[in-house]
């Protein structure tokens, strides 16, 4: 089998660490393979080169024993310390953990006193009234399970994009493996950019004659012949309403369209690229992020697609951490590889005083970080090096929607993140307030990641968004799409809802370490599928369009939103 990468031997080890909280195992020790993990996710040097050069055990938290598995798992993809772990802890029990309000302790609780192993168990013990005598399993919790069932059961048959990435990889490098094969093609949700994938999809271009499995490791394959992969990819990839409403087209024009590729009369037409069926349809191109529905055939036809946004349209990264709070690397360290990736600014923005459990900034560590971003820019301007430094923070909203930090301390920053990190239980009126208290802020800059998601994991804040966006709009707030693969938040469902609204997003990575800045590529995707363009992103402006911006929002009053 192929080498596994860093970040999914950091799946494995989080996996390792899941199973050994729920076999009951110390926390100091869970903690263990939680940081490991982190650690992994965040190496600058491949995986293979620190194994090769026995460099493992240099990394922060890693010694012999931990060492020894990553190697396993990165050379075998397993190890008996984890085949262990998934004949005691059945992967039921894992689904159950997902639950919010069940801890290690209340999941064990529920396998040993109600013989609960999965979610169907679960549910059907408390619609039984089986935890009734349960201690700390009141009415209030078990309504809290049901409630949350629907969402814990779509979420565990999906994968996050990294996921999905590295499973369609795989397959990818087999299939070229065999004779005959010309080409490989990731699709469906994956190639539209979803946010999670919750089934692979790859179209394979090879002569008919060639042996083609329709499954490899859970991986649908569409074989096309070559002449005909752009229909067949096309197929492959859009929505079933939107392919419905292309073959209704293609037959009023005469003509019949399917996987197997697009007839006029009896004639089978070339299309060996997606841009020939287009065209044989009399339409423009569309881009696969936006091939949801029947709408953006329409949106076509009119000649209304949206321009949208590239990677080379952003042109530096806001809302990022570095290691005076929770991030791995120091300012400059994140300043270059900032620089490495091409970009001309980076708007340091670390945890506030109120995010203890991520080291937030007190007044002293905020002083010193300032001092340190002066310092960088006079290096830059010295050097002639066309690159800014930006001094930011992410504010927490605390839970009266007050930013954590009095005015004396906010107006020291060029830009301020304001997030929810905390009371996520509340009701949508309270939760609505409290954000909407937190826009009208006049120290507040952007809106981050709006909902708090973290997907296939926790569901977002009760929010009245329509309100939230409108608010956002009135006073100048910028909604930030969270490129983080884990939480894509804002939701790339009301993207154009908040750009009518007259809101400006800003693609911001949340990146934790250097490598972390790499993911502002997932965020691009889900801009892409919600019909960003550039001109609605603020990280599309210059430096010295942001600087002037960030003034003039220092100056307000609320200035527009949109240039």
């Amino acid at each position: 089998m192929p080498l596994l990468d860093a970040p999914a031997v950091a799946d494995l080890i989080d996996e390792i660490g899941d199973r050994l909280e729920l076999s009951g195992e110390l926390p100091f020790k869970v903690r263990a393979y939680r940081n490991a993990a982190d650690v992994l996710r965040g190496l600058k040097a491949p995986l293979h080169d620190l194994v090769a050069s026995r460099k493992l055990i240099k990394l922060p938290g890693i010694g012999e024993a931990l060492a020894e598995k990553i190697i396993s798992l990165h050379k075998k993809g397993t190890h008996p310390t984890l085949e262990r772990l998934r004949e005691e802890i059945s992967d039921g029990l894992l689904h159950v953990y997902r639950v919010p309000g069940l801890g290690p302790k209340k999941v064990l609780a529920l396998r040993d006193a109600a013989g609960v192993t999965d979610l169907d168990r679960l549910e059907a013990a408390v619609r039984e009234g089986k935890l009734a005598g349960l201690k700390g399993f009141g009415p209030k919790l078990q309504a809290k399970v049901l409630d949350a069932l629907p969402f814990v059961r779509a979420s565990v048959s999906r994968l996050l994009r990294p996921q999905a990435e590295r499973r369609l990889a795989e397959a990818v490098c087999k299939l070229k493996g065999i004779p005959g094969v010309q080409d490989v093609l990731p699709a469906g949700e994956f190639r539209r950019s979803m946010e999670t994938v919750g089934e692979l999809t790859v179209v394979v271009a090879a002569p008919a004659t060639t042996e083609v499995p329709t499954v490899l490791d859970e991986v649908r394959i569409v074989h096309a012949v070559p002449e005909c992969l752009g229909a067949a990819l096309f197929c492959a990839t859009g929505t079933t309403d939107f392919v419905r409403a292309a073959q209704t087209l293609a037959a009023s024009q005469g003509g019949v369209l399917t996987a197997v590729g697009l007839k006029k009369g009896t004639t089978l037409l070339n299309t060996p690229r997606e841009e020939d069926l287009f065209e044989a349809l009399g339409l423009p191109y569309i881009a696969p992020e936006l091939r949801e529905t029947a709408a953006a055939l329409e949106s076509a036809r009119l000649g209304k697609l949206p321009k949208l946004i590239e990677p080379g349209d952003v042109k530096g990264i806001l809302h990022s951490h570095t290691s005076r709070s929770d991030g791995m690397h120091t300012l400059e360290e994140m300043c270059e590889a900032t620089r490495a990736l091409g970009l001309s600014y980076y708007g340091v923005c670390d945890h506030s005083q109120s995010a203890v459990y991520a080291g937030g900034m007190r007044e002293d560590k905020i002083a010193a970080q300032h001092a340190e971003a002066d310092a960088l820019n006079v290096k830059y301007h010295k050097l002639g090096l066309a690159f800014r430094v930006f001094k930011g923070i992410e504010s927490d909203i605390l839970e009266d929607g007050a930013l954590d930090y009095p005015e004396a301390v906010l107006e020291r920053f060029d830009f301020i993140v304001a997030s929810v990190h905390s009371r996520f239980e509340l009701d949508e009126k309270a939760q609505t307030a409290r954000v909407l208290k937190a826009l009208a802020n006049p120290y507040t800059t952007i809106l981050g990641h709006c909902t708090g998601r973290i997907l296939l994991r926790r569901e977002g804040l009760k929010l009245d968004l329509e309100l939230v966006l409108q608010a956002a709009a009135q006073h100048g707030v910028v909604v930030e799409i969270n490129a983080h693969p884990s939480r894509l938040d804002l939701d790339w469902r009301w993207h154009r809802r908040a750009l009518e609204l007259g809101c400006k997003v800003s693609l911001n990575p949340d990146a934790h370490s250097t490598s972390n800045l790499e993911v502002l590529r997932y965020g691009i995707d889900v801009a892409r599928k919600g019909g960003v363009e550039a001109k609605d992103n603020l990280t599309s402006l210059t430096a010295a369009e942001l600087a002037a911006y960030f003034e003039q929002r220092k100056q307000r009053g609320p200035c527009p939103a949109r240039e």
